[in-house]
C-alpha cells in the first residue's frame, strides 16, 4: 500500500476523540468497538482502521516500523471514547498484558468505564513499573471499595514521588466515593 491511499482517506491529523468519532460516522459505533477488541487479541484490522486508532504513529507501523504493543494499545485507548459494554471482560484482561504501556491504559479504561475490577487492580499496585502502579492507585480510587483504601495507602510511602502523587489522588478519590474516611 503506498504511503498516501488509507493516511489520505483517513484524518490522522485530527485529536484522536475527532478521528474516532469519524471511523464511527463510517463504520458505525459497534464495528469500531469489534476492531478495537480485534486489535487488542493481535490481529490485523488494516490500514485504514490503525490510521484511525494510532494516527500518524501508525503510519510508522505500517511503513515498516515494529509492530510491538503499538496496534493493542491503540485498540485498548480507542476504547476511552467509544464503547459498548461487550468490551469489559477484554479490558479487565489488558490489566494483566506483558506490555506494560497496555497494562497502564488498561487500568484508566477500567477506571474511566467504571468496571469490576479491584482485584486485578490490586495486584497492579505492585508492578514493577511505576506509571502502572500511578494508574493502578487512580483506577483503584474510582471502582474499589471501602476496604481497598488500605492497598492504596501502601503506595504512599513508595520511592517514586508520581506513585505516591497517584496513591493520593486514587484516595482522594475513594474516600469521596465512601465519605466516612
Amino acid at each position: 500500500m503506498s504511503r498516501n491511499s488509507a493516511s489520505d482517506a483517513v484524518p490522522v491529523n485530527l485529536p484522536l476523540e475527532r478521528r474516532l468519532a469519524v471511523a464511527v460516522e463510517q463504520y458505525g459505533e459497534s464495528a469500531v468497538v469489534s476492531r478495537s477488541l480485534s486489535l487488542m487479541a493481535g490481529n490485523n484490522e488494516g490500514a485504514d482502521f490503525l490510521l484511525f486508532v494510532g494516527g500518524e504513529h501508525a503510519q510508522g507501523i505500517l511503513d515498516g516500523a515494529p509492530v510491538l504493543y503499538w496496534p493493542e494499545l491503540w485498540g485498548l485507548r480507542a476504547l476511552l471514547y467509544v464503547w459498548n459494554d461487550s468490551a469489559a471482560a477484554a479490558v479487565i484482561r489488558t490489566l494483566d498484558n506483558p506490555a506494560w504501556r497496555v497494562r497502564e491504559m488498561g487500568a484508566r479504561v477500567v477506571a474511566a468505564r467504571d468496571l469490576p475490577a479491584a482485584s486485578e487492580l490490586a495486584q497492579l499496585l505492585t508492578d514493577d513499573v511505576p506509571r502502572v502502579r500511578v494508574a493502578a492507585a487512580r483506577a483503584m480510587g474510582a471502582v474499589g471499595a471501602e476496604e481497598d483504601l488500605d492497598l492504596i495507602r501502601g503506595l504512599l510511602k513508595d520511592a517514586e514521588v508520581e506513585v505516591r502523587r497517584g496513591a493520593q489522588q486514587g484516595l482522594d478519590t475513594l474516600r469521596g466515593r465512601f465519605p466516612r474516611h
